[in-house]
């Protein structure tokens, strides 16, 4: 199959991945157009920026 995607449409369906609502038809339709290298890429960001907002959170909380 042709792989026919944007870095735009991984980093959706990573981020629908971190909240674990997704449907089958989603994740068999991302698994035949998305690029393995842009999953990787895109999951290691989302979980980069996840961890820099939990941790400002935590300074803002912790400053108080």
């Amino acid at each position: 199959m042709k792989k026919n995607s944007s870095f735009l449409q991984s980093m959706k369906a990573v981020l629908w991945g971190f909240l674990g609502v997704r449907k089958e038809s989603g994740l068999k339709e991302d698994v035949a157009s998305l690029s393995f290298v842009h999953i990787i890429i895109a999951g290691v960001l989302g979980a980069l920026i996840f961890m820099s907002i939990l941790i400002v959170i935590v300074k803002l909380v912790v400053s108080h």
